[in-house]
């Protein structure tokens, strides 16, 4: 055959493969029990199962609607309004997506063109700049502040400017835990007033948050809503990850936007899932109840390893704990969670991979959506460093 060049100009030319497939991969091949990536390993519930299976058998197995069946774009609004005290119109503000990351991708690139800043605050999970770079936009970077991953919100006030297309948030936040407050949402709400700043919110973890604080979403803040895109996940929330459902909230204007560019990406959701999700719904207990389920876990985690050599401050949210092992050994953090890995028997995530500079701040995430033998079992290997 006819050998023809094929360079290509990268358009990601920084990105290689995910970190969490990188870190899986070591833990199979090592046998570790595996922390690093975020997903619960335990069983799914068996009725919500058994609906996706009924719906099957009766035959919904083609097409949903490209916004999403009807039914489920109005338990959701129904709980928008619950919760948060906001009206989410089903027909024109409310979409059912192929999980958060493409909804994330899809928002992005609905409304960031070529050379349009967006600002990011590191640590940032890995789909954010990637996504702004592909559609010529230009990721701007402020570091949220250790110990406890707080706003600068004065950072925020310099680096805004007439380029500004979208600033995007996470709370709780995806690598640290950290909450966002609504003293933040304010100072948001201010900096943005008066602007055609975006907000992409991406709050998949809403109903993971402990210790009683209350989730701060932007939908709770009209002026903040109306600029709003808001991410949500029905894989954290239900343990489905590998279901990768989602949904983007907007108002119509800006989810008409939305929804151009999510007809070219998935067209359309998984259709026997988002009926028997529907149904799921009704049962508002099964998303109420999930903050303590996990707070037992995370608080199980800490106790375990209170007496080893890891320092840490428990999260307040998401299903994933900080560890500091600046008092074990001075090496990189990539480093380290690859030893860790492959001698102690433990995987992680060094937090250094989530900005786009390295910042070693001798810190690994580790996930506790995990059973407690299993939370047990990788304590006991943590304990006898």
């Amino acid at each position: 055959m006819p050998q023809f060049p094929n360079q290509i100009r990268s358009k990601l030319p920084k990105v290689g493969t995910t970190i969490f497939t990188i870190m899986s991969a070591l833990a199979n091949e090592h046998k570790a029990i595996n922390l690093s990536q975020g997903f619960p390993n335990f069983e799914t519930s068996p009725e919500l199962i058994s609906l996706v299976n009924k719906y099957m058998k009766k035959g919904f197995n083609q097409y949903a609607p490209m916004q999403g069946i009807m039914s489920l774009r109005e338990a959701i609004s129904e709980k928008m309004e619950s919760l948060y005290n906001t009206k989410y119109n089903p027909e024109t503000e409310i979409n059912i997506t192929a999980g958060g990351t493409q909804a994330i991708y899809s928002a992005i690139a609905a409304v960031v063109q070529q050379d349009d800043e967006v600002i990011i605050f590191e640590p940032a999970y890995d789909c954010y700049a990637p996504a702004i770079e592909l559609q010529g936009g230009i990721p701007l970077y402020i570091q949220l502040k250790a110990p406890d991953y707080h706003i600068d919100w004065d950072e925020v006030k310099k680096l805004v400017s007439h380029r500004t297309r979208m600033i995007m948030i996470n709370t709780p936040h995806n690598p640290t835990g950290a909450v966002m407050s609504a003293a933040d949402m304010k100072q948001l709400e201010k900096i943005t007033d008066k602007t055609d700043i975006i907000i992409l919110s991406d709050e998949v973890y809403e109903h993971i948050i402990f210790d009683g604080i209350e989730h701060q979403s932007v939908a709770k803040y009209p002026k903040l809503a109306d600029r709003s895109f808001v991410i949500f996940s029905f894989g954290k929330t239900y343990h489905t990850t590998g279901w990768k459902m989602g949904y983007c909230l907007a108002p119509a204007n800006l989810m008409t936007e939305f929804r151009k560019v999510h007809q070219f990406i998935v067209f359309c959701a998984n259709t026997p899932i988002q009926y028997a999700l529907a149904e799921y719904m009704k049962d508002k207990n099964r998303y109420l109840e999930l903050g303590q389920f996990y707070q037992e876990k995370r608080d199980h985690f800490i106790n375990l390893i209170k007496d080893s050599k890891f320092k840490y401050t428990p999260a307040s949210g998401s299903y994933f704990q900080l560890l500091n092992y600046s008092g074990i050994t001075k090496e990189k953090d990539t480093e380290y969670a690859i030893r860790l890995t492959k001698e102690i028997g433990v995987a992680s995530v060094p937090i250094s991979v989530f900005y786009h500079q390295p910042v070693d701040n001798k810190f690994l995430r580790f996930c506790f959506a995990k059973t407690n033998e299993t939370l047990e079992q990788a304590a006991e290997k943590l304990c006898s460093i």
